[in-house]
């Protein structure tokens, strides 16, 4: 049996009204996307590909990049014992974080997320350290670690108990550790709020449920609280591990990566060499190897983190 004409032009109109619709919902969302992919080539992308470029030169930032070295800047920087401190230094911050400043910060979730009496000044306290800059906290724990009992507050505490006073930040077998400390002071309270938000998306039902049904804290917290939280982990993780690789505006005001480059991170070797002493091809290629390194990391995390969330389910 055919079809009626005007059923058929009916249907025709129908599908070319809903093609028409399609294009203009396209070109709708390419006029919005526009000023941010702008924005993102401009700012983001165009100088990465800038700095792959500058850094196959030996180019002091004056004038035109001429003297073409290809990788002799790469080869350079990984023959260099400076750049290689600086990985162990970032190594071993990350690996400091990972197991003392996370973790405690946690725990000063949990603590200050339940009933505890006056927790919503106990989270401000403990906040406070991250809303101030970072200039303002490397000074104010410089003037901490001041070596002179009368002058520095920490070597001031170990005189008055009968100890020896610590040149924090002029010994190199103490000075990274100092510098975690401050970073832990200054940091630790953004993972906590990280780690309250986390509180507060899990259901109490589901901690009363347990609790009806004979498990303790310690088992509440382990085994319903925990891997409730394990995306809000996962996401405080990679930022601390990625904050620590680009770390250097605290540790370039309290030391300068010294003493004897004791300290040193890659930010700061970078910003040495590309800013102090104007080998801004090498300073670029540095640059460039901390891209790659962070690229890395994120996609093997992503990666190997790739588990659905207990709540949501994605």
């Amino acid at each position: 049996m055919q079809l009626p004409l005007f059923t058929h032009n009916k249907s025709h109109t129908r599908k070319k009204n809903k093609k028409d619709q399609r294009s203009k919902d396209r070109l709708v969302i390419i006029l919005f996307l526009l000023p941010a992919l702008t924005l993102f080539f401009l700012f983001v992308i165009y100088p990465i590909f800038r700095s792959i470029y500058y850094s196959m030169f030996d180019w002091k930032g004056f004038g035109p990049a001429v003297d073409f070295i290809g990788l002799g800047n790469y080869k350079k920087i990984l023959n260099d014992a400076v750049f290689l401190k600086s990985i162990k230094n970032v190594l071993l911050i990350i690996t400091l974080s990972l197991s003392l400043q996370l973790p405690i910060a946690l725990i000063l979730a949990v603590l200050v997320g339940r009933d505890l009496p006056g927790r919503s000044f106990f989270r401000t306290v403990f906040f406070l350290p991250y809303v101030l800059s970072e200039v303002n906290t490397g000074i104010m724990w410089m003037l901490l670690y001041n070596p002179d009992p009368e002058r520095g507050f920490l070597n001031s505490i170990l005189v008055l108990i009968g100890l020896q006073p610590v040149t924090w930040l002029a010994d190199m077998n103490v000075v990274i550790y100092a510098v975690f400390i401050t970073l832990t002071w200054k940091y630790f309270g953004f993972h906590m709020m990280l780690y309250l938000t986390g509180f507060q998306n899990i259901p109490r039902e589901i901690e009363e449920a347990a609790r009806i049904d004979g498990a303790n804290a310690v088992q509440n917290f382990f085994r319903i609280t925990l891997p409730l939280l394990s995306s809000t982990i996962k996401t405080s993780v990679y930022m601390s591990v990625l904050g620590s690789i680009q770390q250097f505006v605290l540790i370039w005001v309290m030391t300068r990566g010294g003493p004897v480059n004791a300290s040193e991170t890659m930010a700061t070797y970078m910003y040495r060499f590309g800013f102090v002493r104007f080998q801004l091809g090498y300073g670029a290629a540095v640059a460039i190897i901390m891209f790659i390194l962070c690229m890395i990391f994120s996609l093997f995390y992503q990666a190997l983190t790739r588990k659905p969330d207990y709540l949501s389910g994605l």
